[in-house]
């Protein structure tokens, strides 16, 4: 039995119009709809055209089999990955083969061109899949091994990325990721040779004649054109490209490779010939910041016009190549990565599909709990991809699908008297001061509050463990509908930073988390990490280009035998050197828990306030300050490490001390402290995986009301932005709602007192505690090289007891139906809630 078509929107392109109407209306939560849109974390609706199909956690990449009988989609995500077959006739899937870590795939899959085999990249495993095909059905052969070791004998990482095919069919060219290598497998002789290529190579497109590989290189932004002429590759020349290039595709006659940039929202237009490039931008409107992030690419059979998947966007741009212009664009689901044409009709895979939904149900994460975490109920995990298939709109129609694309990306941004409606405006704050902490949901610590939408059965951290951010909820403003726009910490910690996590690190962290090989792509120098060009993606450069006064206090450092240094030198200027970043070893403040390193050094907090009153006597109080206070991550049930209350307690205590500060302050006046997390990831919640943790607190917002407007991280960046004078970094901090509606004006003076916990924050867990035989093998020497599930159980079990039950699943996702996959070993795979 086949898999389930999702009925969202299924039938013509005209179901995302309503009455002849655009959409227009947007839901105040986040996540999927029973009427089959959705609305992202950062607000934008989401309302795929045509008819949408159920695949895997984060599709990355499709290919069309040679009879264009079969859609093959590669689903590289966090938790199980697979390979499908959907059946393009009635839009099902009709194959599932699935590949559990250390197992992997990547986005490279190439078709024989006689149809009768398949390829596909297993980045983790150094190897590339192989599959015959008959019957419609795929059975996997024997692997082809790439080397895992240089001819010094130094162990070798390539991370084989994208595949392609010479036309003979002979021979396989691989980009190999990691390795800043490209290797050409002779399929006769199973004979590997390799040669250096640029930066993080990713996808590869051979030329009609076969002589020629084209590789696009997105930490160096450009190509390596590759001689696979001889025995061995060469790389012969270097050609340009924008800025962070994904995915290419060549022209029939191979005059003209168009390449898709993420970074700065164009597509390249090369000519093989003399190698000149030129540049279409795909920009919604003239002047927009960037944030479109286009990843995939197709030709219509006349080769006249290029169809671009904008991650951004959700939505697919209709390229006239003759003008070298958008014609219009059509919606899709969230987060849209390949494209495939066949017979005028367009299959788009969309990463995220329609979102999260709640995570409150059976084995929801909790870092107490000994009882399996579902990969349904993991943010990192849970979201299922879709794909959208639709015959591509002319005329009229398409004007409508635009109409609608300009609909769902309509930002709400309307100001208040406290908040500037447009940079340079003026503000009675003055001063902002943007603390981030780690992986807490609204429900762990505001669920039984009594104000705001809670669910006090989820609640972990009470008024004993988290009395100071409980109390400044109540006292300040209570914000209930906040959203972390990222999964987890990897592009979290992005978004916090530039509102953004481009594709780089979106296709990157679910290997990194799954322990499939990859690097951590966030917070550090590598130029593909960065969202726009390295030295203008993050908040802390557009404030030092505008000449904005901050201070830094743990965002992005690294220790260094002591100092704790930023890569960025703009960043690193403006740092406390003293001031620890992560590491779970030592306090956010004093007299908590004792550290568990000699050389911790000043807590936080401490080193904070020591740094604050300096700042205060001299008159030189920053104008932003960035703040990192990181212990309620926790070490779940490590043995002999504080309890999670007791890490959750110091943070909480921590931050107390620090709005204390503040309030008792020449500065507290016209002073407005953000706080927030930087993803979910580490909780349930019953109205969406990414609702999180956020507080407004500053004169102007002690009012003690509840804000519900629709906020996410974009929002808390867009604020510190419109209150330090600088514009958007990118089209979702633009987009964003700024925080306006917390704020009133008419400022209340009044200061605050840190409260102390009761909870022993001395407590340690003991030999005993739930999974702490498991919890000791996880490493957390730095964010997330954790198993978060694993995590997310002992946390739950140290605050419930051994044992305990979870309440029933209410969460949203889309089933995938059917009957259960095949794994890789041949045992059925896990399945998903019916659809």
């Amino acid at each position: 039995m086949k898999n389930k078509t999702v009925p969202v929107l299924v039938g013509t392109l005209s179901c995302v119009l309503i009455g002849g109407a655009a959409i227009a209306a947007v839901s105040n939560f986040a996540g999927p709809h029973e009427d089959g849109t959705a609305v992202t974390p950062v607000g934008m609706r989401v309302t795929p055209a045509g008819r949408q199909t159920t695949l895997g956690d984060l599709p990355l990449n499709s290919a069309i089999s040679p009879d264009g009988h079969r859609l093959a989609v590669t689903n590289n995500g966090q938790g199980t990955q697979s390979l499908q077959l959907v059946d393009l006739a009635d839009h099902e899937v009709d194959q599932t083969i699935t590949y559990k870590s250390p197992e992997s795939l990547y986005m490279g899959l190439a078709w024989s061109p006689d149809g009768t085999k398949l390829y596909a990249s297993a980045a983790a495993n150094s190897k590339i899949r192989t599959y015959d095909y008959s019957g419609g059905k795929l059975a996997e052969g024997t692997p082809i091994q790439l080397p895992t070791k240089t001819p010094a004998g130094k162990a070798l990482n390539l991370f084989p990325a994208g595949l392609a095919l010479t036309p003979d069919g002979k021979r396989l060219v691989v980009a190999d990721q990691l390795a800043d290598a490209v290797s050409v497998v002779d399929l006769a002789t199973g004979h590997v040779a390799t040669t250096p290529a640029g930066h993080r190579p990713l996808s590869v497109t051979v030329s009609p004649d076969g002589t020629t590989a084209y590789v696009t290189n997105q930490g160096a932004s450009d190509l390596s054109a590759v001689d696979i002429t001889g025995a061995e590759p060469k790389t012969s020349r270097t050609l340009g490209a924008g800025l962070h290039p994904n995915k290419s595709v060549l022209s029939k006659d191979g005059r003209n490779l168009y390449v898709a940039n993420g970074d700065d929202d164009t597509v390249s237009v090369v000519d093989t010939a003399s190698g000149t490039t030129a540049s279409i931008s795909l920009a919604p409107e003239d002047g927009a910041p960037i944030g479109t992030n286009p990843t995939g690419l197709a030709l219509d059979e006349t080769g006249h016009r290029l169809f671009v998947s904008n991650s951004g966007n959700n939505d697919v741009a209709v390229v006239d190549l003759a003008r070298k212009a958008v014609s219009g664009v059509v919606p899709v689901g969230w987060y849209p990565t390949s494209l495939a044409l066949a017979g005028g009709k367009l299959h788009v895979t969309n990463a995220k599909g329609l979102g999260a939904g709640p995570n409150n149900g059976p084995s929801h994460p909790n870092p107490e709990s000994a009882a399996g975490t579902a990969e349904n109920q993991y943010s990192g995990s849970m979201i299922v991809g879709t794909l959208s298939s639709f015959d591509v709109p002319e005329g009229g129609q398409l004007q409508k699908t635009t109409e609608q694309v300009k609909n769902n990306n309509r930002p709400e941004n309307a100001g208040g008297n406290v908040i500037p409606r447009q940079p340079g405006q003026q503000s009675p704050i003055k001063h902002v001061i943007y603390v981030v902490r780690e992986n807490r949901t609204y429900d762990q610590v505001l669920g039984s509050l009594g104000k705001g939408n809670g669910d006090p059965s989820l609640n972990l951290f009470g008024d004993e463990s988290a009395p100071n951010f409980r109390a400044l909820s109540k006292k300040f403003t209570t914000i209930d509908n906040f959203y972390a726009d990222a999964e987890v910490s990897a592009n979290g910690w992005n978004w916090v930073a530039s509102a953004n996590s481009n594709p780089y690190a979106e296709q990157m962290w679910p290997a990194n988390y799954s322990g499939r090989k990859a690097p951590y792509p966030s917070e550090g120098n590598a130029p593909e990490i960065a969202a726009q060009q390295p030295d203008n993606t993050y908040v802390w450069q557009r404030l030092a280009k505008a000449g904005v006064s901050f201070r830094n206090y743990g965002f992005y450092v690294a220790n260094n035998a002591g100092t704790f240094n930023a890569a960025d030198p703009v960043l690193n200027a403006q740092t406390d050197h003293n001031y620890r970043g992560f590491d779970m070893n030592c306090p956010d403040t004093a007299g908590t828990f004792t550290p568990l390193n000699a050389t911790c050094g000043t807590p936080r907090v401490d080193e904070w306030t020591n740094d604050f009153k300096s700042q205060e006597s001299a008159g030189t109080v920053p104008a932003v300050q960035f703040v990192r206070l990181p212990s309620d991550h926790t070490q779940a049930t490590r043995t002999g490490a504080p309890t999670p209350k007791a890490y959750v307690a110091d943070n909480d205590l921590a931050l107390g001390k620090l709005v204390d500060t503040v309030s008792h302050s020449s500065v507290w006046k016209d002073t407005a402290i953000f706080v927030t997390e930087d993803d979910a990831q580490n909780g349930s919640d019953h109205v969406d995986a990414h609702r999180t943790l956020a507080l407004a607190i500053s004169p102007y917002t002690q009012t003690g009301k509840v804000d519900s407007t629709f906020y996410s991280t974009a929002s808390m960046v867009r604020t510190v932005g419109l209150i330090a004078g600088i514009a958007p970094l990118t089209q979702f901090d633009a987009f964003a709602t700024p925080m306006s509606a917390s704020f009133t004006a008419n400022p209340d003076n009044a200061p605050y007192s840190a409260l102390k916990p009761s909870y022993d924050m001395t407590t340690v867990n003991a030999a005993n505690a739930p999974l702490a035989a498991k919890v000791a093998t996880q490493d957390t020497g730095t964010e997330d090289k954790i198993d978060e599930q694993l995590y997310n159980r002992a946390i739950w079990q140290s605050v419930h007891g051994a044992g305990s039950q979870m309440p029933e699943p209410k969460h949203n996702v889309i089933g995938s139906g059917g009957q259960p996959a095949v794994t890789g070993s041949g045992q059925p795979a896990p399945r998903d809630s019916d659809g």
